[in-house]
């Protein structure tokens, strides 16, 4: 485990679109603390989480197998029994949000403990950094009062996105706390998922004033995609 985590330490040290060491390095612990919770097979959560990032299909082009692929390849090269490089590089296929419309539920529980660890890095307080960190990666606006954010029907129409970062919040990080599959991810996600819908209310207040923000970003209710546009 050491090894797998020096070597991908070595790869994202630095990175800075918030897909960096730290995030990994957080998705690991995070999926260790639920793993041990909803008795998942520890050594496969582990290197799961320490792989799920190796090759992200958003910086290769699109390509879904790339993570699988790179995966496998350094498990091979530390001759890893096969059984466990296929239950790994399953969850590395299967842990990636792909659209409002497009049901992302793993096929084991060691995958999703490894989502459930992922998608809580994406939201509360760091989730906010790091959607703000990979928007500007992006050259992305911050926010745009015209454009509405839409729920994606595919996971072809998801990775053409561009649209502001403000929208993400909507089109994927708001829809995060009733998507994590495991009742230890459930309970830390409430907090954080409240802590995004006051930083969005602030932030539109500041935008437009309390009374002028578009009724497509109002935060009126608990259901944060009312009055949203569908794909």
């Amino acid at each position: 485990m050491a090894v797998t985590a020096q070597h991908v330490e070595s790869l994202f040290a630095g990175e800075g679109s918030g897909h960096d060491w730290w995030h990994i390095r957080r998705v690991w612990q995070n999926a260790l603390q639920i793993g041990k919770k909803e008795q998942a097979d520890l050594m496969v959560v582990q290197l799961g989480a320490l792989l799920h990032d190796i090759a992200d299909w958003k910086f290769h082009h699109g390509d879904e197998e790339a993570g699988p692929k790179a995966a496998q390849e350094w498990l091979r090269s530390h001759n890893a029994p096969q059984e466990l490089i296929n239950k790994v590089c399953q969850i590395v296929r299967e842990v990636t949000f792909k659209g409002a419309g497009v049901d992302t539920t793993p096929s084991t529980l060691e995958g999703k403990v490894v989502q459930d660890a992922d998608r809580l890095d994406a939201i509360g307080a760091i989730g906010i950094g790091r959607a703000f960190a990979y928007g500007g990666h992006k050259g992305r606006e911050m926010y745009h009062p015209n454009q509405a954010p839409q729920l994606h029907a595919s996971f072809e129409e998801y990775k053409k996105n561009q649209a502001p970062t403000l929208n993400h919040f909507y089109e994927k990080l708001f829809l995060l706390k009733d998507r994590i599959n495991t009742v230890a991810g459930q309970e830390m996600a409430q907090e954080r998922h409240q802590y995004m819908q006051q930083f969005v209310q602030q932030f539109l207040q500041e935008w437009h004033g309390p009374e002028e923000a578009p009724a497509a970003f109002h935060l009126e209710t608990n259901h944060p995609q009312a009055g949203v546009k569908t794909a």
